[in-house]
């Protein structure tokens, strides 16, 4: 048997050769029927946001504020329909990290009707090729949204990747939490929330978190499991 190191050199070699045959993860786009679907939930979340009643609290010190530099905002994947108020009510230019998947195609013909530009990866596909373009977009001065626990979960937990993209470029994460008592879940691994017409629905940017250069593990860990717990805490199912 060969040592170690032969083995880990052959496997690596594998690895190159396969990724060299099926060449660079291209993101999947919504096609036919999705089209028209998201065309259909476009219209549909501007017929509902019309009757919404929405009560603003900004603990940030940065919404609406002119000449202000990019941030990263960060909500819960289940309050998407609701964040496309808070991007109306304050608008900027925004890119959004979606999934390079067949889902994530559908979302990102959503949010194309509403202005928004979608980056296309996550950790598991395209993960370094979308860093490099969220990079891109905000040295043009674009805000950044990211649903930490997307995009396939666990619901309300908080991946490391928000983190390592405010370390990378300097920017705050801004917390948004949003709740509303009448809605509707779907049965979908989030529980994907709907606010009902004429719903009362309460928005919060929370206090801006900075995240050090060079920050350490451990460093980091505090700071995630600070993160989440603040978007827990504010978040009411």
């Amino acid at each position: 048997m060969g040592n170690t190191a032969e083995v880990k050199e052959c496997k690596n070699a594998q690895v190159q050769s396969r990724s060299a045959i099926l060449g660079p993860v291209v993101p999947h786009r919504a096609q036919g029927w999705k089209r028209t679907a998201a065309w259909a939930a476009f219209a549909v979340e501007r017929i509902l946001a019309t009757s919404w009643r929405c009560r603003w609290h900004d603990f940030s010190g940065l919404i609406g504020v002119a000449g202000r530099a990019p941030v990263i905002f960060c909500i819960w994947h289940n309050r998407l329909a609701l964040s496309m108020v808070v991007h109306r009510k304050f608008p900027s230019k925004l890119a959004a990290l979606i999934s390079a998947s067949k889902d994530g195609a559908f979302l990102a013909a959503v949010l194309l009707r509403h202005g928004v530009e979608a980056v296309r990866g996550s950790t598991s596909r395209r993960g370094p090729q979308a860093l490099l373009e969220l990079k891109g977009r905000m040295a043009r001065g674009y805000d950044t949204a990211i649903t930490p626990d997307g995009p396939r979960g666990p619901r309300y937990v908080v991946q490391e990747g928000i983190l390592h993209l405010a370390e990378v470029t300097g920017l705050p994460i801004v917390p948004v939490t949003c709740n509303t008592r009448r809605k509707i879940c779907l049965k979908s691994w989030d529980g994907f929330q709907i606010p009902l017409p004429f719903a009362l629905c309460e928005l919060v940017f929370h206090p801006p978190m900075l995240v050090p250069s060079g920050i350490s593990a451990e460093g980091r860990e505090d700071l995630r499991a600070a993160l989440q717990a603040q978007m827990r805490e504010g978040s009411r199912d």
